[in-house]
C-alpha cells in the first residue's frame, strides 16, 4: 500500500514539474494584421512586391516578437485586393470579421481611398504603406496613418527641383508635357504639376491622360513628336510608364530630360536591368530609402537573395509594417483604438527611410520627403537633396 501512494505521489510530482515548464513557455497570443494589396490584376506586380516587403517585415519583427506583449508574434492574414476598390473594401470585411488588431496595405490610392473608409467604419487602424492622394488622409478618418508623403509634397519637391536644375543650366527647358493614368494618383498628381509649373516660368503644352491599363502610346508618342517637348514628364504605374519611354525609344523622341514624379518605373531596378538603354538619364521625384543607412543595402540584399527587386513597394511596405509594430509595442495591447492612439502620437525612428522625426498630423506623418533620383550606368543613385547625393545630377540629358 506504501509503495502504491508512495508511487502515486511520485507520478503527481513528475507530472506538475513537466506541467511547469509547459505553463511557463506558454506562446502570449499571436497579434492577427491584416495585409492587402492587389496581388492580382493590373497591379499584381507592385501588389506582390508591396505583400513580399509587408512579410519580410514580419520575418524580422517576430524574431523578438512584441516585447512588451510577453513576445507575442504578428500573424499575418493576406488579402487580394484584385486591383479594384471595390474587392478592397469587401477584403477590410473579412479582416474585420476575423478580428484583425490593424491593416497594412494597400498600395494603389484609388484602393486605400476605398478600404481606409471600410475600415473607419469599425475603428480599424489602417497603415498606408504607398497610395500617394492627399484625399486618403484629408478626411479626417482617425484610424487611417500615412508614413510616407503625399503626391503635393512630391509635385512641390520636384518642381522645385527642376527649377533649380534647369536654372543652373542656363534655362535651356521651357516647355513640358505632363503624360498620366486616369485614376486618383495619376490625375491628382497632373493636375498639381500643371497648375506649378508655369509659376516657374515652364509652359505646359498638354496633359494627356491614358487608360489602365494601355498597351499602345505608338499615338501618344506621336502626338509628342508633333509638339516637341523640351520636358516630359510621366506620372503612372510600372507596365505603362515601362511602354511609353520604350515607344518613345523606339520613335526616337529625346527630349532634353524625362523628368518624372512618382514615376511607376523610373525607380525600379527591374526597370532599369530590362531596358537600360530606354531608362539611361531619366530623372525621378520618389519614395527612395536612405542610400547610406546600412540596414537599407542589408534588406536589398536580402530582397535580392529572393530573386527579388528592391522597388519602392518592397521597401514602403516593410517600413509601414514595421511603424504598425512599434506602435503595438508601444500601445502594449492588441487593441484597436489602443494602436490608433500609439500610431497617433508614434515617434517611430528605428527605420530605413531619409526621413526627419516622424509626427503624424492629421494622419500624416509630417516628416516625409521623397528623394530625387536618376539613372546613371545601370544604377539609380541619389542627386537631390545633397545630403543624400550619391552623383551629380545631369540635365538636361546627354543626347
Amino acid at each position: 500500500m506504501n509503495n502504491r501512494r508512495t508511487f502515486i505521489q511520485q507520478s503527481a510530482a513528475a507530472a506538475s514539474a513537466l506541467s511547469f515548464p509547459l505553463i511557463a513557455g506558454a506562446q502570449p497570443k499571436a497579434v492577427k494584421v491584416g495585409i492587402l494589396h492587389p496581388v492580382t490584376g493590373a497591379l499584381a506586380y507592385s501588389g506582390q512586391q508591396c505583400r513580399e516587403g509587408a512579410l519580410m517585415a514580419l520575418e524580422d519583427i517576430n524574431k523578438t516578437g512584441i516585447k512588451s506583449l510577453g513576445g507575442a508574434k504578428l500573424e499575418a492574414m493576406l488579402g487580394d485586393a484584385q486591383s479594384t476598390p471595390q474587392a478592397g473594401t469587401a477584403e477590410v470585411e473579412k479582416m474585420n470579421e476575423a478580428g484583425v488588431s490593424a491593416i497594412v496595405g494597400a498600395f494603389a490610392s484609388a484602393i486605400c481611398l476605398a478600404t481606409t473608409q471600410a475600415a473607419a467604419k469599425y475603428n480599424l487602424p489602417h497603415v498606408v504603406d504607398v497610395g500617394v492622394a492627399d484625399q486618403i488622409v484629408s478626411r479626417g478618418l482617425k484610424n487611417t496613418f500615412r508614413f510616407g508623403p503625399g503626391y503635393a509634397t512630391c509635385a512641390q519637391v520636384a518642381v522645385n527641383n527642376l527649377h533649380v536644375l534647369n536654372t543652373i543650366a542656363g534655362k535651356p527647358a521651357k516647355t513640358v508635357m505632363i503624360i498620366h493614368e486616369e485614376s486618383l494618383f495619376g490625375t491628382g498628381t497632373a493636375n498639381l504639376l500643371a497648375r506649378e509649373l508655369p509659376g516657374f516660368g515652364f509652359e505646359v503644352k498638354e496633359v494627356i491622360k491614358h487608360a489602365n491599363p494601355t498597351r499602345d502610346f505608338n499615338n501618344i508618342v506621336l502626338r509628342m513628336k508633333s509638339i516637341n517637348p523640351d520636358i516630359v514628364i510621366p506620372a503612372n504605374y510600372y507596365n505603362e510608364y515601362a511602354l511609353l519611354v520604350r515607344t518613345m525609344q523606339q520613335q526616337k523622341v529625346v527630349p532634353k530630360a524625362i523628368y518624372s514624379v512618382l514615376g511607376g518605373a523610373a525607380s525600379s531596378y527591374k526597370f532599369v536591368k530590362e531596358f537600360p538603354d530606354a531608362a539611361d538619364g531619366i530623372i525621378d521625384c520618389n519614395h527612395w530609402f536612405n542610400p547610406k543607412d546600412p540596414r537599407a543595402q542589408a534588406l536589398k540584399k536580402r530582397a535580392e537573395a529572393k530573386n527579388l527587386f528592391f522597388t519602392y513597394e518592397l521597401f514602403m511596405a516593410y517600413t509601414a509594417t514595421m511603424l504598425l509594430a512599434d506602435a503595438i509595442e508601444r500601445a502594449k495591447s492588441a487593441d484597436r483604438a489602443a494602436i490608433i492612439d500609439a500610431l497617433a502620437s508614434s515617434t517611430f525612428k528605428n527605420h530605413i527611410m531619409p526621413y526627419s522625426d516622424t509626427k503624424f498630423v492629421n494622419g500624416q506623418n509630417m516628416g516625409a520627403q521623397p528623394l530625387m533620383t536618376q539613372v546613371v550606368k545601370g544604377d539609380i543613385k541619389v542627386i537631390v537633396p545633397r545630403e543624400y547625393r550619391e552623383v551629380e545630377p545631369v540635365f538636361p540629358r546627354k543626347a
